[in-house]
């Protein structure tokens, strides 16, 4: 495909009649003024100067083609847009301290809550292909680790930072939501959504998850909220006097009412994942939220073409000169 670099410098082309116009002023000016016109009687002009009456259009052909060749004209060598399927999502991470608590397993070994969720979230991140995903981490307050992107292997060592204790403990899930749909607001993207995952209480924040979660509504976007997490007593890692690990079965409250709640309003789902298993279904079932266009635009790599032009240009030119000044020379 043909296009020019400054197709502006095309608008020069509109002098050209004006010198061509001024050439045939000026050369019916240069006459030789004689007595009578009968010495002139049948004498016929020559080819030659029949000829040199059409050399100002070598000029003017000249200067079209240097007006072309500063216009740089190109050719596309490679380039690609391609149309793919795509969504945008914001990750939202609960990091309070009940995420320690070491009810899911790995095989034969017990692992806490936060370590399966960042595994799990892995693994979704890396079959991305098309989407956008931001991430959002929360506890007494939420911040946003990495903004929409769909560069995964950033997005993955930014979610290797986060950790349970970075931020002051509580759980905020009001302010999540709202710093989630903060990062989507301005989307053009037809599918946003939030991936909220907590396994506590709202204790924290001043915005009310409701609240928040109808102003998710408002801008057209989904939260599926997840509750990671055992119901009744789990086992929580706590430091004796000696400074060993030792483990006690304590309660976590799980608010599930008000999760099924955020769902319900914004048009989405409530899971509940208990194990590690589970959390891969409810990801893996979330993969195939509903899809809009993106268009994406490779690189494009050019061929200059203004040398066609340009030494055609000289040519003429030189052409122009030489017959001006030898065969057509025109005296005056």
């Amino acid at each position: 495909m043909l296009a020019f670099k400054d197709p502006w410098v095309l608008l020069f082309i509109a002098v050209v009649p004006l010198i061509i116009l001024f050439a045939w002023i000026r050369r019916r000016d240069s006459t030789f003024l004689i007595s009578s016109q009968d010495l002139l009687e049948g004498i016929k002009p020559t080819l030659r100067l029949r000829f040199s009456r059409y050399l100002i259009l070598f000029r003017a052909g000249a200067v079209i083609l240097f007006i072309f060749a500063l216009a740089r004209p190109q050719v596309v060598l490679e380039g690609s847009k391609t149309v793919s399927e795509g969504v945008d999502i914001v990750l939202a991470l609960d990091t309070s301290t009940s995420m320690l608590a070491e009810d899911f397993r790995i095989g034969a070994r017990r692992v806490n809550r936060f370590d399966v969720v960042k595994d799990v979230v892995k693994e979704f991140i890396r079959k991305r292909k098309d989407d956008r995903v931001a991430l959002v981490a929360f506890a007494a307050r939420a911040y946003t680790v990495c903004p929409l992107t769909t560069d995964y292997s950033w997005l993955i060592e930014n979610l290797d930072r986060v950790r349970v204790g970075m931020i002051e403990d509580a759980t905020a899930i009001g302010s999540a939501i709202a710093t989630s749909v903060n990062r989507l607001k301005n989307s053009k993207t037809k599918s946003r959504v939030v991936i909220l995952l907590t396994d506590g209480v709202n204790n924290a924040g001043t915005i009310s998850p409701i609240v928040a979660a109808e102003a998710a509504k408002a801008f057209k976007i989904k939260v599926y909220a997840i509750c990671v997490g055992s119901k009744g007593l789990v086992p929580y890692p706590l430091k004796d006097m000696y400074g060993r690990t030792v483990y006690r079965n304590i309660p976590i409250e799980m608010d599930e009412a008000v999760l099924k709640r955020i769902a319900e309003i914004t048009g989405a789902k409530y899971y509940l994942a208990s194990d590690t298993e589970t959390l891969r279904k409810i990801y893996d079932e979330i993969n195939k939220l509903e899809k809009s266009n993106i268009e994406h635009f490779g690189y494009r790599e050019y061929e200059e073409l203004f040398y066609y032009f340009l030494i055609p240009a000289l040519f003429i030119l030189a052409l122009e000169i030489l017959l001006a000044n030898t065969l057509l020379m025109r005296i005056p």
